[in-house]
């Protein structure tokens, strides 16, 4: 860079590389999954580190403060509660049809309770999580340097299974958005095997094996118009009902209740 030379800039010319230049970085970096693995960068980092440190699915449960720290020393220099939540939701079976992280400890509820600090949880890879990262040491992908250039880190995980339709992904970037439902193992699988004997095969051959969306809530799917529409398309909307179970406590009599504080 010159020093002490002004050179007249166009304000809108400017303005036009530096948001795209941004918009970029957030699509790619940080809000958007990559289609070959379904994963974020800091869900990348976190697994890849995670498998670094040897915390896989039959060996012993670590502090995810450990876990924190050794993404933030060397993968992504970021917020330390920007990589918890995003360990934090790899954990939770409501949010993953197949959790990549198995936790130890309270990692919130369905109903919006927030997880213990990370001082106080563990973790380790689940057995599928592996699947994601099998035969990465054998140049299976490519590697990059870390933004500080002491560490490598890879682009993408080599991904045996297809992440992203089995658990789905959301994400608000610039410009863009994803939100792509879950879907059942076994139906994927069936789909994909289908796919590579009948690579002509159509929508509607697929929708018998993949009939719809697997939620790891469950509940039941309104209409099938929807379903048809984002396969076709990729866009659409699946109507979710949810199922309720109500169950009434016995009433306890008001004369049985102990009173909290003596009467005047």
């Amino acid at each position: 860079m010159e020093i002490g030379i002004v050179r007249p800039v166009s304000i809108t010319t400017e303005m036009r590389t530096a948001y795209l230049s941004y918009a970029m970085s957030v699509i790619v970096s940080r809000a958007l999954p990559d289609a070959r693995d379904g994963l974020k960068p800091v869900q990348r980092r976190i697994l890849y580190a995670m498998m670094r440190e040897g915390l896989r699915h039959n060996q012993s449960f670590s502090k995810c403060a450990g876990v924190v720290g050794e993404v933030l020393k060397k993968y992504h220099p970021h917020g330390d509660q920007s990589v918890y939540d995003a360990l934090v939701r790899l954990v939770q079976p409501w949010n993953m049809r197949y959790p990549l992280i198995e936790g130890q400890g309270n990692f919130g509820s369905i109903d919006g309770d927030a997880a213990a600090a990370y001082r106080y949880t563990e973790s380790r890879l689940t057995e599928i999580a592996e699947e994601l990262l099998s035969d990465i040491e054998k140049n299976t992908v490519d590697f990059r340097p870390n933004y500080d250039g002491k560490h490598e880190e890879p682009t993408v995980l080599p991904g045996l299974l297809p992440n992203l339709l089995l658990n789905g992904a959301s994400g608000i970037a610039v410009g863009m958005a994803t939100n792509i439902p879950p879907h059942n193992l076994n139906e994927i699988c069936d789909g994909l095997i289908y796919l590579i004997d009948n690579p002509e095969a159509t929508v509607e051959d697929l929708l018998t094996l993949i009939p719809g969306p697997d939620f790891p809530t469950a509940g039941n799917i309104l209409g099938t118009e929807g379903i048809v529409q984002a396969y076709s398309t990729g866009r659409g909307q699946i109507t979710l009902r949810a199922k309720a179970h109500i169950e009434e406590a016995a009433r306890v009599p008001l004369t049985s209740l102990s009173p909290s504080c003596p009467t005047r």
